[in-house]
């Protein structure tokens, strides 16, 4: 029962003292109904008021008869109000049946609704069996025709994008230029608002083409999973059937130029690379492959598209993990700012937009759902901290927006070669800022990885000096002190995730940003095994006496 539906009694208890002959009172208040154990309270009363021993026989019974006796009044008085509410008409029938209806729904088993298989159950274990059977070429193949589409359609919408940016600069130059010939401010402003227009319409225009085509191809290329599943599962087809491809027509100039555009925009692939073997654990050790490279984050979630009709390997191996327990996940740090329109979710927002999505929801719409869940997350946050001490905390927590140190997470199935996303939400102070063990960006790649260890993320990749981009001012010092830091705290979360449960990491993969050079790269390529090495060997001279290494 809630406090503001209690009442307070007083409870009094008279005892005499052993040196004089008045009594001495006692008064307590009492918040009735009482939902604790009454023994309990009257030894906490006998010891927080040191009364004397003699008096705890007649100090229980007589707190054990008041509160029963108050209890019993207080639901008399309750149930009296409640009855005379319901003669009177003033209650609310309605609302307390569909309460009770709602409890018994969710806490009976009987009376729970029936829970079925969704569709989207059904969808991923269609496509899990089909991905692990012959019909593994042809999907791939056919998601790759589906993404050349709409590809070559978003580059079409880009074209236009330029010719119309193109025109409106060169009239808007002009009509600047023409200012003292006759051009007025306003005749300006009103060319601006028209150029504005007509940058909305055609947006608009490209916005709907390109999500009907996406929506017309999710809805064949689901509907065809499903009927080749039914037709192997009947028939036993040895060779699936054919994918239901319609061809849009495009510009002629746009295909001859699409293949080396998306060539050009394509990164390459890191360069600089180490691999090493690792055993964790202090009894059962646990194996792990750690890897250190350097190139662009956004490598690892773009498709290249090698000029024909085959999908590249990456899309085979993310295909056939998909719906698995080895999952594949990617670090990527941004900014508060929880939508695709700046920043490096921008990017990956356009890399996400160039394939249609045929397994979770569009980016755009994952991103939209998390603002939603965001604000009752700060709602708790705000909640929670009122009575914190710390003034920087009180700050933190009064903010409306993410903090950093926060993730989110969005899923896809068609990146290069992740499924996971972990967005954590950093601001510049990682540039230049002195950080350590206790920082809230190096607890939020603790709770990434234990986010992935309990749900079958099993590959993940961390940019080692928690930011994408080499800068003047990190110099060797600063880039050697960071990667050692992120290199001892990752390595005990993952000696802890032994106790956490769920999957085990199996390849850990640190990102170093471009532009590093080789002898920075050594360096932090021999610093890595050095820390993650867990023990020293055991040293044995030729008589067989151990002899233990100092420390």
């Amino acid at each position: 029962m809630d406090n503001d539906l209690s009442i307070e009694k007083l409870f009094v208890f008279k005892f005499p003292t052993c040196t004089t002959n008045e009594d001495y009172a006692l008064e307590i208040p009492i918040r009735i109904p009482y939902h604790g154990n009454v023994t309990e309270f009257a030894y906490r009363i006998m010891s927080s008021f040191k009364l004397p021993s003699y008096v705890e026989t007649d100090l229980m019974d007589s707190l054990t008869e008041n509160v029963g006796k108050w209890t019993q009044e207080y639901y008399d008085d309750r149930d009296d109000k409640l009855i005379d509410a319901a003669i009177n008409g003033k209650l609310d029938v309605e609302r307390i049946v569909k309460d009770w209806e709602k409890a018994y729904k969710t806490k009976t088993v009987e009376y729970a609704e029936p829970i079925g298989t969704t569709d989207e159950e059904l969808f991923a274990a269609a496509y899990h069996r089909l991905v692990h059977s012959p019909s593994l070429e042809p999907i791939l193949q056919a998601e790759h025709k589906y993404g050349k589409d709409v590809t070559e359609v978003i580059q079409i919408r880009d074209g236009e994008y330029e010719q119309l940016t193109q025109k409106q600069t060169d009239e808007m130059k002009l009509a600047v230029e023409a200012l003292e010939a006759g051009s007025t401010e306003k005749s300006i402003n009103e060319m601006a608002a028209r150029h504005f227009e007509e940058q909305s319409l055609l947006q608009g225009h490209w916005g709907s083409r390109v999500d009907a085509l996406k929506l017309e191809q999710r809805r064949q290329y689901r509907n065809w999973i499903m009927r080749l599943l039914e037709e192997q599962q009947t028939n036993m087809l040895p060779t699936p059937v054919e994918s239901p491809m319609v061809p849009m027509p495009l510009a002629p100039e746009l295909m001859s130029n699409n293949d080396s555009k998306t060539a050009r925009n394509t990164s390459d692939m890191p360069q600089l690379e180490e691999s090493f073997t690792i055993h964790l654990g202090s009894q059962m050790k646990q194996m792990h492959n750690i890897r250190i490279l350097t190139g662009d984050v956004l490598d690892f979630c773009r498709t290249k598209n090698n000029g024909n009709m085959e999908p590249t390997p990456q899309r085979l191996q993310t295909a056939l993990g998909l719906y698995s327990n080895d999952l594949c996940g990617l670090v990527l740090l941004s900014d508060n700012h929880l939508g695709s329109y700046s920043g490096i979710t921008k990017e990956l927002t356009s890399i996400c937009q160039l394939t249609t999505e045929f397994h979770f929801p569009p980016i755009d719409e994952q991103l939209e759902k998390i603002k939603e869940d965001v604000k009752e997350a700060v709602a708790w946050r705000q909640t929670h901290h009122r009575e914190g001490s710390d003034n920087q905390v009180k700050k933190s927590a009064s903010s409306r927006s993410l903090q950093t140190g926060d993730v989110f997470i969005s899923r896809h199935s068609n990146l290069a070669q992740v499924h996971v996303v972990f967005h954590m939400v950093v601001n510049d102070s990682l540039r230049s800022g002195d950080i350590n063990s206790r920082c809230p960006a190096i607890l939020g790649l603790r709770n990434i990885l234990k986010t992935a260890c309990v749900n079958d993320v099993t590959t993940i990749t961390i940019p080692v000096l928690l930011v994408h981009e080499m800068t003047e001012d990190m110099t060797v010092a600063w880039c050697t002190k960071r990667a050692e830091l992120v290199f001892k705290c990752v390595k005990g979360f993952m000696i802890e995730m032994a106790s956490w449960g769920g999957a085990e990491l199996k390849n850990l993969q640190f990102l170093v940003p471009k532009g590093m050079s080789e002898e920075v790269f050594g360096t932090l390529a021999t610093m890595l095994p050095s820390i993650f090495r867990v023990s020293n060997p055991l040293v044995f001279k030729a008589n067989g006496a151990p002899n233990t290494p100092k420390k």
